[in-house]
């Protein structure tokens, strides 16, 4: 284990591993987030809840990044970096393990509230360590590789994850994710240089986006992103009970939601580079046309595949130009918490969306109404950027 002071940065050979650490970090808390929603019915029957309870399982560990993740920030914002990713991968750990064993709902359930402190901070702490050991033309890059573990966790982690559930049971899966913790533990520990803590966060800093401006961009990216949990934590059943999609092809259908976002995440970077104004307005609409061409794929079964992989891609072009409005809108010396808390906005608004979905549900609405239901809230949002902003 190496130490770096602020104004180093390792040589080439030696700046491989500890990305691929942090990758294989990323790659794990992608996955533990997302695959839980390909599980959702047997997760259901097995521990003898309903569905719409079941999805409290995603909008518990949304909650756990929402509020845990500024929390760890700005508790944690006095140690070293490394010191601080293994603690935070310890949790993760310890939490998918817990997941596995729990032999009911609500020790589940707190298992992924505890698991989703580790999310936020992750990847605040992750993006910094990054940045740290290459030279300046090279820290977007840096920050790339490390999200490439979390993109690999949607485009093949998820349908592999969904698949392994399917065949060994979903406590296999936990188990898996919790090994991939383990392993992201050793390679953080043994390879990821040390480097200084920034200057501590304090939590009256919070106070500083209360202001209109970064508040209203909260709103909006949580607002925006609660209509597509809404929808991807009952995506299984809507696959099978809806489209008439076999159990078995469920993974093949998450694997091209997987593709989409590739895709949305490249779409959403340009648009926002290109049209930093009428990006967030542009990605919300489609969002909301691309809801409602979910719920025509899912009455047309051929249109079903198509109707997924489009949905992937709008719903993740919203990411860049969201995060990029909430920038512009943080005050000066805040950005570190401002990026960590539009993350806890992200996450919230997955925590609203699959708790909305499971009310349509228990409601007696039925499944299908979940899509157009689902489309008012990003143009709910998109009506919010329309306000005037004040610093």
């Amino acid at each position: 284990m190496s130490s770096l002071s602020d104004t180093e940065t390792l040589r080439p050979r030696t700046r491989v591993a500890p990305l691929v650490a942090l990758g294989i970090g990323a790659f794990g808390i992608g996955l533990t987030e997302f695959v839980i929603m390909g599980l959702l019915p047997q997760v259901a029957q097995d521990l003898g809840v309903s569905l719409p309870s079941a999805g409290l399982l995603i909008t518990g560990y949304a909650l756990g990044v929402t509020f845990g993740g500024p929390v760890l920030a700005i508790a944690a914002s006095r140690l070293p970096h490394r010191a601080v990713l293994v603690l935070l991968m310890a949790i993760f750990t310890a939490g998918n393990i817990m997941c596995a064993v729990s032999p009911g709902f609500g020790l589940v359930l707190a298992a992924r509230v505890i698991t989703g402190f580790a999310h936020g901070t992750f990847f605040g702490t992750g993006s910094v360590v990054a940045q740290a050991i290459v030279p300046p033309h090279r820290k977007a890059s840096a920050i790339a590789i490390v999200f490439t573990g979390l993109t690999l966790a949607t485009v093949l982690g998820l349908p592999f994850g969904t698949w392994l559930g399917q065949i060994f049971g979903w406590r296999a899966t936990f188990w898996a994710v919790a090994g991939i913790g383990a392993v992201a533990f050793a390679a953080i520990a043994c390879f990821v240089p040390q480097t200084a803590s920034n200057t501590p966060l304090r939590f009256r800093q919070l106070a500083l986006f209360i202001r209109p401006a970064p508040l209203l961009a909260l709103v909006m990216t949580a607002m925006g992103y609660a209509g597509v949990f809404m929808v991807f934590t009952y995506i299984t059943p809507l696959l099978t009970d809806v489209a008439g999609v076999p159990e078995a092809r469920v993974a093949l259908y998450l694997l091209l939601f997987g593709l989409g976002i590739v895709g949305g995440n490249l779409l959403g970077g340009r648009l926002a580079d290109r049209w930093p104004g009428p990006a967030v307005p542009i990605v919300l609409l489609g969002l909301a046309a691309g809801l409602l061409a979910l719920r025509l794929g899912l009455a047309v079964p051929v249109l079903a595949a198509p109707a997924i992989l489009l949905l992937g891609l709008l719903a993740f072009a919203t990411l860049a130009p969201l995060q990029a409005r909430m920038m512009a809108r943080t005050p000066d010396g805040a950005e570190t918490l401002g990026a960590t808390l539009n993350i806890s906005a992200f996450n919230l608004g997955n925590a609203i969306g699959a708790w909305l979905g499971g009310l349509v549900l228990s409601a007696g609405f039925g499944l299908p109404s979940l899509a157009p239901l689902a489309a008012i809230l990003p143009l709910a949002a998109l009506a919010l950027a329309f306000l005037p902003e004040r610093n």
